[in-house]
């Protein structure tokens, strides 16, 4: 008997029917891996299943019984946990507080602190999470916050066990212990959803695939029976490139030069500690690294959004340390940010004005003073065309596009301008394999077309694809660098988690081949 069954589960927003009689059995003791393109109705599933969405019709079975479920709390009761992509941690409270939050033990009245320690304790030792119950949270890794999140699942009585994009912020070692910790949990009986687009992680973690596309499952298999192509086919409709093709590159002269930089983060401590680099014409330098160790605020600084304390920041020679954005931008610097929803766009805007944003007091776009409506919407039209921007008009709010339009309408706009420099942070974050593939042939058109580009994403198999050259940050510091196919991702992934050179073997010689995929 399923410890999960959906029945053909509807879900309609306006406009939008999200989920469309979608059906899911999960048997004991099995991980299913739920794939799709952005807007598939993925994640809109199994919040139904979490008691965050309503469904609009359709059944839900716990254990062969039908069951409501219209909040968190009565999914947790029945035995359904859910870890979410961004952790729901208190960062000041220890591992024991947060995971016992809203399910605390007592003896006479109190909060039985002892008796808390010892099942977080003896859960940790169990399924080989390693976690202290008396850490503080805020002072943890991150791979180590989502273990505290799975023991929070586990402690409030999970069987089923819902993971969302587990391994979007972790290392490639943090995500072997992930998957390991997974594998425990399974033999000692749990049910595991998995959702993830890395077609990596769903052959190699994975019992059975269940694909989604347009709201409805449109296929299921094993990893035995298909590969990453197989799966990439019915996720999208069509067949999707998922190595990355390139040329050596061809580096010309200086453009980006960084030097001594120190940056301080928004508790006045050194985020950046010293950090120098130079990026060329003509090449892509990656900066690989597990997030939180001062790529921000390295990105903030170059782009002008933060100041720096320290240390100088040059563009073809022309000092830019303290630059404004918008002079950053007339100096040949665009970027692509790594929140495109806070930073990149006015999701209350249309898609002409989001277009200009940052040149629109300047020529084509205006003339003394007044903007040229005709030339913007024209060139809007050409951009939106270029990029392939799924709307039916410009005129369409930004807020309105699915998230991988989005992030090409931020391209459009940053490419468009024909900028020396290319910052892209983050550039594929929650895409699907198609959007994947459109954004990482956009950034090799333009270091083939002479542009520096410094790429940071946190996405190690994009790291290596895409670089010519790789530097990983680790506390504020860059810990190492390599040139193109002269490392690993184990040995990226040593650095990454501050592993110091002393202590690792000499790498493999250049030429080495390097796993493509870009983060597929």
């Amino acid at each position: 008997m399923p410890v999960l069954e959906l029945r053909e589960i509807t879900k309609v927003f306006p406009g939008v029917r999200a989920n469309d009689r979608v059906s899911l059995v999960l048997e004991r003791g099995e991980i299913v891996a739920l794939l799709g393109e952005n807007g598939a109705g993925k994640s809109t599933l199994m919040n139904v299943v979490y008691g965050l969405l309503a469904p609009d019709g359709g059944e839900i079975l716990v254990d062969g019984k039908p069951v409501r479920i219209r909040t968190p709390r009565e999914a947790i009761d029945l035995g359904i946990g859910m870890v979410h992509q961004h952790f729901m941690l208190v960062q000041t409270l220890t591992v024991t507080e947060n995971i016992i939050m809203g399910h605390e033990p007592s003896r006479f009245g109190v909060i039985d602190f002892a008796t808390a320690r010892a099942k977080v304790r003896e859960l940790s030792l169990r399924y080989g999470l390693k976690v202290d119950p008396g850490a503080r949270v805020a002072d943890l890794s991150v791979g180590m916050q989502q273990r505290v999140e799975i023991l929070k699942a586990l402690y409030q009585g999970a069987r089923i066990l819902i993971l969302d994009e587990p391994t979007a912020v972790l290392s490639p070692q943090e995500v072997g212990e992930l998957f390991g910790v997974v594998r425990s949990l399974v033999t000692e009986g749990l049910s595991v959803v998995l959702i993830t687009h890395k077609l990596d992680e769903v052959m190699g973690a994975a019992d059975r695939v269940v694909v989604m596309r347009d709201g409805r499952v449109v296929g299921e298999t094993t990893p035995a029976k298909t590969d990453q192509v197989g799966l990439a086919r019915m996720m999208v409709g069509r067949d999707v490139v998922l190595t990355v093709e390139r040329t050596p590159a061809r580096p010309g002269e200086t453009v980006l030069e960084v030097r001594d930089l120190v940056v301080l983060d928004e508790r006045r401590l050194e985020a950046l500690k010293g950090v120098g680099l130079t990026v060329h014409a003509g090449e892509i330098v990656g900066i690989a690294g597990v997030d939180g160790n001062g790529q921000t605020q390295l990105v903030e600084a170059i782009v002008g959004l933060k100041r720096p304390q320290s240390g100088s920041i040059s563009l073809r020679d022309k000092d830019i340390t303290h630059a404004a954005p918008r002079a950053t931008i007339h100096a040949g610097v665009s970027h692509v940010p790594e929140d495109r929803q806070r930073r990149g766009l006015v999701l209350e805007f249309d898609l002409a004005e989001n277009l200009i944003l940052g040149d629109q007091r300047d020529a084509p776009y205006a003339r003394a003073g007044i903007m040229r409506t005709r030339v913007i919407d024209e060139a809007a039209r050409k951009r939106i065309g270029d990029y392939d921007v799924r709307t039916p008009s410009i005129r369409v709010l930004a807020g309105n596009l699915s998230g991988g339009n989005q992030q090409k309408l931020v391209l459009a706009r940053e490419m468009g301008r024909d900028p020396d420099l290319l910052v892209a942070a983050q550039p594929t974050r929650g895409l699907d394999v198609g959007a994947i593939e459109f954004v990482h042939r956009r950034i090799l058109t333009e270091r083939d077309g002479g542009k520096a580009v410094l790429l940071v994403s946190m996405e190690l198999e994009e790291i290596m694809s895409l670089s010519d050259r790789i530097l990983v940050m680790y506390e504020g510091r860059i810990a190492a660098e390599f040139a193109a196919g002269e490392a690993d991702a184990e040995r990226i992934g040593f650095f990454m988690t501050g592993g110091s050179k002393k202590d690792h073997a000499p790498a493999p010689q250049a030429g080495t081949a390097v796993a493509g995929g870009g983060g597929l």
